[in-house]
This record gives structure tokens, sequence and C-alpha cells, in this order.
């Protein structure tokens, strides 16, 4: 029997290091393809995508947090989301020259570049097949593009969000400093709350939590993990509620 998607409808939040090569900043096409050929490949399972992406392999906040940067905080989070968008044109050309459909939409409006996000249009293009693309994260300071991805994934009303990483997935600790740490398989939002377990930040858990949206935190490094995971094997940690975790 045939793989096929075990989620209608994903949200798959991409980190913008995920487009540099390790340990570097900019943009790598060789990474972009990658992760491209893995999107198109789950994709071609049956399952809606719409991603959401990073910018921190261009601009991080934090380097303009010294007295003397000159910059206020608010406008670093405007260049970063900018920064996004960037990244978004890289990925829209990469998963186009594999022969997908795509959109790419902002929630800042630069119609020159891209679509608008609007929630029903974005809506519609997933029906029709597109993959779409998120960037300029929420549209407003303040906000990290974790939030973005949890509240896209409400409003697009996805079965799961999927958090891609450079490691297997959450652990009581960074495995690469501790041999030690524990790999969890499967956590509920109070105990990733409880534990400050540095999976997504904590306003995107709440909401997560609140609604009860599963995320799934795996390693995109591994050829074929964006699809298994569409097709549902676990191949990262699970995060859901605890009735959810009890009952699977």
């Amino acid at each position: 029997m045939s793989e096929t998607a075990k989620y209608q409808r994903i949200i798959l939040k991409l980190s913008g290091e995920s487009f540099a090569a390790s340990g570097e900043r900019g943009i790598s096409m060789n990474e972009v393809v990658q992760i491209a050929e893995q999107i198109v490949e789950a994709k071609n399972l049956g399952c809606q995508i719409a991603v959401v992406i990073g910018g921190g392999n261009i601009l991080r906040g934090g380097q303009f947090k010294s007295a003397n940067a000159q910059i206020q905080e608010a406008t670093a989070h405007y260049m970063g989301m900018l920064a996004t968008v960037i990244n978004g044109l890289a990925l829209q050309d990469a998963l186009e020259a594999l022969g997908a459909e795509t959109r790419l939409m902002s929630a800042i409006p630069m119609n020159n570049v891209c679509e608008p996000y609007i929630r029903r249009r974005a809506k519609h293009h997933l029906d029709r097949g597109r993959i779409i693309i998120c960037g300029a994260g929420t549209g407003g300071p303040f906000v990290t593009t974790d939030t973005a991805a949890a509240i896209r994934s409400l409003e697009l009303e996805a079965d799961i969000l999927l958090k891609a990483t450079r490691v297997d997935g959450v652990y009581s600790d960074d495995p690469e400093k501790n041999p030690h740490a524990v790999f969890y398989e499967e956590l509920d939002y109070k105990t990733v709350q409880e534990k400050n377990l540095r999976v997504m930040d904590s306003t995107a858990i709440t909401h997560c939590m609140e609604h009860e949206m599963p995320i799934m935190i795996f390693n995109f490094q591994k050829s074929g993990n964006i699809r298994k995971a569409v097709a549902g094997e676990q191949v990262g940690t699970v995060i859901a509620s605890k009735s959810t975790i009890q009952t699977s």
C-alpha cells in the first residue's frame, strides 16, 4: 500500500537558520533546495502545506541590543520580519523549480513582491493545492515567528504544527553540551511550561495549549523526515494535551 498523508493540512515552521549552512549566516541555496525537495515530497502524499519562516539567518534582534546600537527594539523586529520575506522568496523559487505551485503571502503588505496575507485567501490557495509561504510573522513587533506559526495553525485550521529543527526533538538539556540529556518522545503543554523547555516561546505554547493544537518537534536534516511526519510517523517529540497523550 502506498504511503499517504495522515494530516490533511499542516503548518511547517522553519527557522531562518535552516536556510544557512551549519554555523553560518545568509542563504545557502543548497540548504533551501534540500528543504524544498522534502516539502514537495510531503505535499505529494496529499497534504496541504503552509510554511512559516524565520529570519535569523539574515538578522537577529539581539545584535541591536547594545547600548550604542541606536536602533529601537520595535524597528529591529520589523527588520527581522522583512528578512523572513527574503527567505520566503528563495524558498518559493526553489519549490517552483521542482514543479510546485506556490504563493508567498506577507503579513506586511508589499504587493510588488508577494500577496498580502488574508486568511480566507490563504485557505483558498491551500484548497487549490498550492503551497503557501507565510512571511513577515504576524505583521507586528514583539512577537516571534514561533507565535506566528501557532496563530497561523489555528486560523488556517491545521491538523498539526510541525516545527523543523536541527535536533531530533525535545531534550531535558542541550544534547550537544550534555551527553546525559533525556529525550522526550511525548510531552503535555503544562510540562513544557513547568520545565521551561525551550522548544517554542511561551506565547506559542499557550496558544496551542488553549486550542489543543498538537505540535511535533523533529529534525528536518534527516532526509525524509518531513514526509514521515506528514504520514503520521513519530519522528521527534509530540507535544499535546495530557488526555490526547494518554489515549494515543
